[in-house]
Order: C-alpha cells, then structure tokens, then sequence
C-alpha cells in the first residue's frame, strides 16, 4: 500500500483528496502547515507528497528544494499559482508535476497513480546502460558519471534513461511526456523543458554548451554519446 503526504492549508480540500485516495486503496496523512507536514516527511515513510504552495509556516517551493536535496520521493505540485513562471519554477525544482486549481479530485488521483506507476515499474530490458560516461543503474534508479553519483528525481531519471536508450532518435516534448508517463497524461509539455534544463545541469560538462542532449530547433531533444 502507498502512502500519499497531503501538505494543504485548505482542510475541507485535504479531506476531499484523502477521502477520494483513501478509496483507490492508499494511505494518506496530511499536515496544514509547511514546517509539521516538512516534519512528516523527515519521519515518515511516504511514496509520494502532493504539495501546496502557498502554506503557513513554511513554503511549498522550500519544502520542495528541501525534499530534492534530501529525498527522492516524488512531488505533485498542487497551487492556485497559474502563471506560466510559477509552473516552470516549481518543475526546475524538481517536482514530477503540477496541478492547478481549480481541478478534479478524479484528476488528482490519476496523476498520483501515474507518477507511482512510473517511479515503480519494473523494466524489462536491460537493467544498466552505460554511454558516454555514464553509468544508468534501472534497478537501482542511480546514475554515475565518471563514477561519481548523480542525484536525479524520478523524472529526469525517466528521460535520462528513454533517451540514452534510443540514442540519436529525435523526441518531441509530448513524446517524452508520453514516453515516461504513458499515453492518457495530459500534461504541460514545456514541463520537459524545465527538467532538460536540470539534467544538463548535472550531466553535462557545460550544461549551456551540451553535448550529450542535444536541442533540435523546432523539434525537440535528442540523446548522442559523442560529439558531432
């Protein structure tokens, strides 16, 4: 049984979310402050965290850094921040993804079981890919470089892992999206942009200059081992 850390400020609106997830046989606790629901996730075993972030006590957006840092428990960002900045900022970060409201408690419940189906599935090629200086464990979920670790969400793990895979094949960003949260997702595609920047971050010699992933210019992305 998963467990879902529901951080919301709104009570009435974390009810409705535990009621609905309790239903499709989760376990969930909740905290409606920043700072008691950051305690839970330090003490706490939880498979996912649906994250506000406007919250008292402390900030969604601190919690999230602070979870990136710490953890690898996937984050569904969940806000009434609309603007386009907001989303990108809180995708950098390192959240999985992003729900505004007002939405559907349905909604909420499919992205959760989403992101847990693709943290959790089992893959059935091989478990390791090794390319240009990179080491991708699959059973593990860890990445070297050079043989020092690299510290990615399950996201960027998952497009790491579909490009390095299908090197040189050209990915649109709604592939990838698709590619690492399967054909229903109907998501934000410039999500892809800000986790591309994250992993040429932490990939690339020169994350402004790369040379492992590649923008194809009015395309999308694509994967190479060597320069061209």
């Amino acid at each position: 049984m998963n467990t879902i850390l529901i951080i919301e400020d709104e009570q009435s609106l974390a009810r409705v979310l535990q009621s609905y997830l309790e239903r499709e046989g989760f376990q969930v606790i909740t905290a409606n402050r920043g700072d008691t629901g950051y305690d839970l996730i330090l003490t706490r075993n939880v498979d996912l965290i649906l994250l506000d972030l406007n919250l008292p006590g402390m900030d969604g957006m601190d919690i999230a850094r602070e979870i990136v840092r710490q953890k690898k428990t996937p984050i569904i960002m969940i806000t009434a921040r609309v603007e386009e900045f907001d989303k990108l900022k809180g995708l950098e970060i390192g959240a999985d993804d992003y729900i505004t409201k007002p939405f559907s408690p349905r909604e909420v419940v499919a992205r959760v079981k989403t992101v847990l189906r693709r943290v959790n599935r089992t893959e059935e090629t091989s478990s390791k890919v090794e390319t240009a200086g990179l080491e991708i464990d699959v059973n593990a979920h860890t990445v070297k470089k050079a043989g020092r670790s690299v510290e990615l969400t399950p996201s960027e793990f998952e497009i790491l892992l579909v490009m390095a895979r299908n090197q040189g094949r050209v990915y649109t960003r709604l592939q990838l999206l698709e590619a690492i949260q399967g054909q229903s997702y109907e998501g934000y595609e410039r999500t892809i942009d800000a986790h591309i920047k994250n992993l040429r971050a932490k990939i690339e010699d020169e994350p402004k200059n790369p040379t492992m992933i590649r923008t194809v210019f009015g395309v999308g992305y694509k994967f190479l081992s060597n320069e061209e």
